[in-house]
């Protein structure tokens, strides 16, 4: 199997090449055919890789060609499949499969269609080298790499001005993130004396816990992590990436670009167990980022938003567990969300497609009998991101929170408060776009129907594991023995080595179960009274809405505040330079070098008047002039 891993992402890569050059010879149906078949093979291939990694229990180490040797520092270009890694290939090729299949029929009629299909198969071969590779600056090229697709794919519709804008945002933030990254990866070169993970953590397992250049490390990784998967304060591009077609949408938001900063830490995890300063920020910003998304999530009317800021509140908790220490619950959180989530999204662009691009729940309504695959499937998604039981994302919240109980009960309200958020503003998506009557036009009813069997059944096989997910990682206190724990135990051994196995009564364990999912079906049972038994609809005038509704879902303004605080100070400052440094200084001071000798000459060639006369009256005053001269030396 070894010989075959360069496969893994060469393939997706060929698939770009393909479709890049051919976007506008090959057919359609031929496109779409090499596209998801060449992220189809790396899927099969990921399997054989994972089932080696099961087999043999070790590690599959493979270099392709020594790449940097400058000095004592050594870099291979080597690719590391390990329980973590091996478990993503399978999420990003698996997902990234279904999510092309999905976008053969949802793109059928965009004349884009070979570039976005080519766009998608770079996206996934960056993903595939992010997570493949073993050391931080090959996983930094891919991390750069996904950063420049998702621009391209949010950015697709780029004639639409403030698609195009929102497309600058998420690359321009995401530098900001990935500064701090490049950084952090300079100072672990200077401090180990390399950047392979194996010599990197092995080294710095022998470090005392609270170490000064550790905690310098990990919070500068945390600022990449912060921009890449949207956290406060860098989590503003993430809703208006909704911009991009919706496929993108389930690609960036569910399995892949936004887990790059969970991967991250996860697979720095001994780093951020001997830095527990970097720890309680996490968690502090984690726990944040859930409250502040999951409110104003509560009343956008966008169907997409919702799921983009559903997607931030989500993160949220991966990050809330990575503080905690519960870094197997945060990864088991990636796997459930990549589920439910690209389920989710990918559900919302069939009701788009089905109600002619509409995207306001206020104009939807009553689909759940013209869309009955569309509905099932959306409500096992709804059910699963509300952690209900037994449905996957009931497992890996539950993990988190019980964790966070035992770190501390504060934020473990916090946590669970969110958790009631998210059954509420999932519940009301679902109520006002599939019950009741239809509010949309006469037209869009006219033309109300399922989506095509290549947009459903992506739908249904998500669906599936959005049901049995879960029971990868059930619990003692439910009877099971949590396979995905003891699967990535080789991964996180050395910082289990630094913090003991924390222990939690069954029975204490089984009642912060109840509480959580208590709270999310009395959040449940509130939207189902207020949005089906009483029928309440949006208000469509923003100004009747009431102070505190109006502040979420003007999303509290913080664009707004950005816009004030941030560019325009850099506009001025920007103006400023222009203006009076550049034009007036340095401009004027090249200017005036050329412009001297110009009015010189002018001035000069007045002097130039053909009349002997004048010359010879020149000539006396010249050597009266010299006389002087001679006089007033002596």
């Amino acid at each position: 199997m070894d010989k075959y891993i360069w496969l893994i992402p060469i393939l997706p890569l060929a698939g770009f090449v393909i479709n890049g050059l051919g976007r506008n010879t090959l057919p359609k149906s031929i496109i779409g055919a090499i596209a998801s078949l060449m992220v189809l093979i790396s899927f099969v291939l990921s399997v054989g890789a994972f089932l080696q990694v099961k087999s043999t229990g070790a590690p599959i180490n493979v270099t392709l060609f020594d790449w940097i040797h400058v000095g004592d520092l050594h870099v291979p270009f080597a690719f590391l499949i390990d329980q973590l890694s091996s478990i993503m290939l399978l999420i990003i090729t698996g997902i990234g499969f279904l999510i092309h299949l999905y976008s053969i029929g949802y793109m059928s009629h965009d004349e884009g269609f070979g570039k976005f299909f080519a766009y998608l198969n770079l996206f996934v071969f960056f993903m595939l080298l992010l997570v493949l590779g073993s050391n931080y600056i090959i996983m930094f090229i891919g991390w750069e790499g996904v950063g420049l697709c998702s621009y391209l794919l949010i950015g697709f519709w780029f004639t639409n001005p403030s698609y195009a804008d929102a497309a600058k945002k998420a690359f321009v933030m995401n530098r900001i993130g990935d500064l701090g990254f490049l950084i952090a990866v300079f100072i672990i070169m200077k401090t180990f004396g390399s950047i392979t993970y194996a010599d990197v953590f092995s080294k710095a397992a022998n470090l005392h816990s609270g170490d000064t250049t550790l905690m310098l490390i990990t919070l500068l990784l945390f600022v990449g992590a912060t921009g890449k998967s949207a956290q406060i304060p860098l989590f503003t591009w993430l809703p208006d990436a909704m911009a991009g077609p919706t496929p993108v949408s389930a690609l960036i938001h569910a399995a892949t670009m936004v887990t790059a900063g969970i991967y991250m830490i996860a697979r720095s995890n001994i780093l951020f167990t001997l830095s527990p300063v970097t720890q309680h920020v996490i968690a502090i910003i984690g726990v944040a980022t859930i409250l502040l998304a999951a409110i104003i999530a509560l009343t956008q009317t966008d169907i997409k938003k919702v799921l983009a800021y559903s997607t931030v509140s989500q993160l949220g908790y991966m990050f809330l567990g990575l503080g905690v220490g519960a870094y197997t619950g945060a990864f088991f959180h990636v796997l459930t969300h990549a589920f439910f989530k690209a389920l989710l999204f990918l559900g919302a662009g069939s009701v788009i497609h089905a109600v002619s691009g509409e995207q306001n729940m206020r104009s939807m309504g009553g689909l759940k009998g013209k869309l009955p695959v569309t509905f099932i499937t959306m409500l096992i998604g709804t059910l699963a991101i509300s952690g209900i039981p037994p449905f996957a994302g009931f497992f890996s919240k539950d993990e988190i929170l019980a964790h966070t109980y035992m770190h501390s009960p504060v934020l473990y309200v916090l946590g669970v408060l969110g958790a009631m958020f998210t059954s509420f503003y999932m519940f009301r998506l679902m109520f006002l776009t599939f019950w009741g009557s239809f509010r949309g036009t006469h037209e869009q009813e006219h033309h109300l129907h399922e989506s095509p069997p290549s947009m459903t059944i992506p739908l249904i096989v998500l669906a599936i594991l959005s049901t049995i997910g879960g029971f990868m990682g059930v619990p003692e206190a439910l009877g099971g023995h949590h396979w995905l724990e003891h699967w990535l135990e080789p991964v996180l051994s050395k910082s289990a080595e630094h913090t003991g196995t924390m222990f939690m009564a069954i029975n204490t364990e089984r009642v912060l179960m109840m509480v959580s999912v208590g709270g999310a079906i009395v959040a449940l049972i509130y939207a189902y009274i207020k949005y089906v038994k009483q029928a309440t609809v949006p208000l469509a005038d923003e100004a009747e809405r009431p102070a505190l509704e109006k502040l979420s879902f003007n999303k509290f303004y913080i664009d707004e505040i950005y816009d004030t605080i941030i560019r325009k100070p850099l506009d001025f400052l920007s103006g400023f330079f222009y203006k009076v440094v550049d034009k007036m200084g340095i401009d004027g001071i090249v200017n005036g070098l050329g412009q001297g000798p110009i009015e010189a000459g002018r001035g000069l060639r007045l002097l130039q008047t053909g009349n002997v006369g004048f010359y010879l009256f020149m000539m006396v005053i010249g050597i009266i002039a010299v006389l002087l001269y001679s006089l007033v030396k002596i």
